[in-house]
C-alpha cells in the first residue's frame, strides 16, 4: 500500500512539474499578447483600456492578466502568475514588446519626422483626401445598403463584432458606419492584412528597378543549403518550403515569433526547409516578416527606408497617419501590425482596383495587379501574392475575380473588380466563436448594386 501511495505521489509530482514547465514556456506569450495589444490600442488607436480588456483581451488565459497602463511613460506592464511582459509606445514606431533589446536602447531610436505630403486631407477631395463628394450617380441602392449597414453594425444580424464598415462603389464611399468609440480617424489593427501592404511596397521597389521577385533572395544563413534557391516570389506566394506552424496554438511558431522574439525575421529565417521551394503552399506569417527584413535591406539606413514607405507609397495614396509597427530589431512587422483608418484601407484597395494607379499617377508597375491575383501554383486557387483569392469559391455568393486582404479576428478588405466594389470590415470577431457570415453579407451588398 505504501509503495502504491509513493508511486501516486511521484506521478502527481511529475504532473505538477510538467505543468509548471509548460506554463513557464507559455507565460511570455500570454503576457506579451496582453501588453503589446493593450499598448497599441491605447496609444496608437486611442481606445480606453477597460474596453480593450473587455473585448480584445477577453479570451483564454489572456483575460486573467493584470495590466497596468502608464500614461506618463507610455507603456503597459502585463502579468500573469509569475510571468511579466512590458510594451512601450514610441512615436512613429508604435508599440513594441521589450524582447532581447534593452528598453533604454529602444527608446533612443528616433523615427524620422513627418514630411509634408503636399495636400491637406481635410480639405482635399476623396480619395486623396477626406472630402467625400455628394453623388447618387453610382447606381447603388443606398436605402437598401443603409439597412444592411444597420443590421451589420448595430443589430449584428450577420454575427461577429464589427467596429467599422465601409463600402466603396465606383470609387465613391456609399456606406460608412462605426460602433460608438470609433470614427473615421480611428486607427484599426490590420493583423494579416498587413501582408498585402507588403505586396504594394515590393511593387513600388520593383517599379523603381530595385528588386526582381524571380531571383533568389540573398540571406546569409541560407547560402550553404537548399534555402539559397528560394525566390522573393516564392516567399510572397507562401511557397518557400520553409517549415512553419501557423495554427495559433500556445507555442506555435507564429505565437513564439510575435510575442517571444526580439528579431522576428531572424526567427523565421532560422526555420529549416521542409519542401522544395515552389512545390508546396503553406501560409506563414514568418514568411511575411522575412520579406519585411528584405525590404529594409534595400536601403542604406532605417531613416531612408521609413521615409521611402511614407513618401513613395503611403502618402501617394492618401494615407498620412498610418503606423506600421516595428519589432525590437527595427523591422516592420509585416505579418501583423499595421494600424490605419477604415478609409485608409479603402484607399489601398482602390489602388489595386484601379490596376495600380491612384488618381492619375501610376504607383505599382503595369501588370503588377495581374501578377498579384495569379494563383500560386500549389494553393488550389486560394492565394496569389500576399492576397487571398476567390478562385477556389470560398465565398460562393461573390464573383470568382474577387480578391481580398484577410486578418485574424475578422478584418477583411474585399475587392470586386467585376462590380467596381470594395468592402472594408474591421473589428473583433474571432473564429470560431463569433465569425461573421461574410458570404451572406457580400450577397446582400451585391444585391444593392
Amino acid at each position: 500500500m505504501k509503495k502504491v501511495l509513493y508511486g501516486v505521489l511521484i506521478l502527481l509530482g511529475l504532473i505538477v512539474a510538467g505543468g509548471c514547465v509548460y506554463l513557464n514556456s507559455v507565460l511570455p506569450i500570454i503576457t506579451g499578447y496582453a501588453a503589446k495589444n493593450l499598448c497599441s490600442n491605447v496609444f496608437v488607436s486611442g481606445r480606453e483600456p477597460g474596453s480593450i480588456e473587455a473585448v480584445d483581451l477577453n479570451f483564454s488565459f489572456i483575460k486573467y492578466t493584470k495590466n497596468k497602463v502608464d500614461y506618463e511613460e507610455k507603456s503597459v506592464l502585463s502579468s500573469f502568475l509569475w510571468g511579466k511582459a512590458k510594451a512601450i509606445y514610441r512615436e512613429g514606431f508604435g508599440a513594441t514588446l521589450i524582447r532581447d533589446i534593452p528598453e533604454e536602447t529602444l527608446r533612443r531610436a528616433v523615427y524620422p519626422p513627418d514630411t509634408d505630403p503636399g495636400y491637406m486631407p481635410d480639405s482635399t477631395l476623396w480619395p486623396l483626401g477626406d472630402l467625400i463628394p455628394e453623388t447618387d450617380s453610382t447606381g447603388i441602392d443606398k436605402e437598401a445598403l443603409a439597412k444592411i449597414t444597420e443590421q451589420f453594425i448595430v443589430s449584428h444580424s450577420y454575427n461577429g463584432n464589427p467596429f467599422a464598415f465601409l463600402v466603396i462603389h465606383k470609387g465613391i464611399p456609399v456606406a460608412e458606419a462605426y460602433k460608438p468609440e470609433f470614427d473615421k480617424n480611428t486607427r484599426f489593427l490590420s493583423w494579416s492584412m498587413a501582408k498585402s501592404f507588403l505586396n504594394g511596397i515590393v511593387g513600388v521597389l520593383v517599379r523603381e528597378g530595385g528588386i526582381d521577385v524571380n531571383k533568389p533572395v540573398k540571406i546569409d544563413e541560407w547560402q550553404n543549403d537548399e534555402r539559397s534557391r528560394i525566390t522573393l516570389n516564392e516567399l510572397m506566394q507562401m511557397q518557400s518550403g520553409l517549415e512553419w506552424n501557423e495554427d495559433y496554438g500556445s507555442r506555435s511558431d507564429v505565437n513564439l515569433m510575435l510575442f517571444n522574439e526580439g528579431d522576428m525575421s531572424g526567427y523565421a529565417i532560422s526555420r529549416p526547409i521542409e519542401y522544395p521551394a515552389g512545390t508546396n503552399w503553406k501560409y506563414s506569417s514568418g514568411t511575411a516578416n522575412i520579406i519585411s527584413s528584405l525590404i529594409r535591406k534595400e536601403f542604406e539606413s532605417d531613416t531612408s527606408c521609413y521615409a521611402f514607405m511614407q513618401d513613395k507609397f503611403f502618402e501617394k495614396i492618401g494615407i498620412t497617419n498610418a503606423v506600421f509597427e516595428v519589432d525590437p530589431s527595427g523591422d516592420f512587422v509585416g505579418s501583423s501590425y499595421l494600424y490605419a483608418t477604415a478609409r485608409d484601407y479603402a484607399r489601398f484597395a482602390l489602388l489595386y482596383l484601379n490596376d495600380g494607379v491612384f488618381g492619375s499617377e501610376r504607383i505599382l508597375p503595369e501588370g503588377w495587379v495581374g501578377y498579384t491575383t495569379t494563383p500560386a501554383s500549389a494553393s488550389g486557387g486560394e492565394y496569389g501574392s500576399l492576397f487571398w483569392l476567390n478562385d477556389s469559391g470560398k465565398f460562393p455568393s461573390a464573383p470568382e475575380d474577387m480578391y481580398m486582404c484577410s486578418g485574424h479576428d475578422g478584418q477583411q478588405i474585399f475587392i470586386l473588380p467585376s462590380n467596381d466594389l470594395i468592402v472594408v470590415v474591421l473589428g473583433y470577431s474571432p473564429q470560431p466563436d463569433n465569425v461573421i457570415d461574410f458570404d451572406r453579407l457580400l450577397k446582400d451588398i451585391l444585391g444593392t448594386v
